[in-house]
């Protein structure tokens, strides 16, 4: 099924510009990330997390109380969409549940006629939460390099990392979106967990397949198109997948944002970190993966060219 025939869009003619604002975007994003930076996990910084669901809602400083009376100072207490969801985390730890049910034992007995259920319960301990963030970081790293190696045997290795630089971008205009919505938006308790680094290397697959569909359809018309530019050879492959693109990334998209608005406080962290990587994984297929292959085959163009041309004047 396609939504358009014969389109002849110049889309890498704007390539420069779109060089721009990923830049600007990259930019005021890591910003924020670097000097705000965001919430860790219970995954990653370590402690224990319970999440409670009152009867009736409450205000945080009575929960807040409730903690500094038992002794747990410095606690995080926030509320999860509503004033009956109640996350509590704090750094302290102990053997078996006994932070837990010091948690549970204290509501109890400081907040009265106001029952409550537990939802959620993590512990980590900070040895676990480091290896966590070294392993998230490797299986990034260790996803790009596999990527590159394989784009490389199939295509070329200029095609392979124009295909890598966009997951780089797709990775950093993400992260920055999400700093910069945590600190907007507090209220959507986004914070860095197992399930954003899942949505990142989702998004990574997601984004190269993407990328792989064009460029397989660039190196088609290569071969047919042997004498015309390159920048046109790509433009007519970008034309030519559209239809295809948008229905993949389209169907994708609605899923995940249904997923956002209703999935609840537990999958909203994943839902946000994939719906932002699908728009910038269709993005960064045209106009940062195609764009850098066009810039670097249109130079090595240029200077073989430039190289013939000496040669026959050297003959002369």
């Amino acid at each position: 099924m396609k939504f358009f025939h014969n389109l002849h869009i110049d889309f890498l003619g704007k390539r420069y510009t779109f060089y721009v604002v990923s830049a600007v975007l990259i930019s005021i994003g890591l910003g924020v990330f670097f000097t705000k930076g965001i919430t860790l996990g219970i995954d990653f910084a370590g402690g224990t997390e319970i999440l409670v669901r009152f009867q009736n809602e409450i205000p945080i400083d009575q929960v807040r109380n409730a903690m500094d009376n038992a002794g747990i100072t410095g606690a995080e207490i926030k509320t999860m969409g509503n004033e009956k969801d109640i996350l509590i985390r704090t750094v302290e730890q102990g053997e078996g549940t006994v932070v837990i049910d010091k948690i549970k034992e204290t509501l109890t007995k400081n907040i009265s006629n106001n029952n409550f259920e537990v939802l959620r319960t993590d512990k980590v301990g900070p040895k676990i939460g480091k290896e966590l963030r070294i392993s998230a970081i490797y299986a990034t790293v260790f996803s790009l390099i596999a990527i590159l190696i394989y784009l490389a045997f199939r295509f070329e290795f200029i095609y392979a990392l124009g295909a890598v630089l966009g997951l780089f971008h797709d990775v950093l205009i993400t992260l920055g979106m999400i700093a910069i919505f945590h600190v907007i938006f507090p209220n959507l308790n986004l914070e860095l967990n197992q399930g954003m680094v899942a949505a990142f290397l989702t998004l990574i697959g997601f984004s190269v397949n993407d990328t792989v569909i064009v460029f397989d359809r660039i190196r088609e018309n290569i071969k047919l198109y042997k004498s015309e530019e390159i920048l046109t050879v790509m433009n007519r492959s970008i034309n030519t997948t559209l239809s295809r693109t948008i229905i993949t990334s389209g169907t994708v998209f609605l899923t995940v944002f249904i997923l956002l608005l209703f999935g609840g406080e537990v999958n909203r962290t994943f839902a946000f970190t994939f719906t932002v990587g699908v728009i910038t994984g269709t993005y960064s297929s045209i106009y940062v993966a195609s764009a850098f292959v066009v810039d670097i085959k249109s130079r090595q163009k240029a200077g073989k060219l430039r190289s013939a041309a000496k040669l026959q004047v050297n003959k002369a």
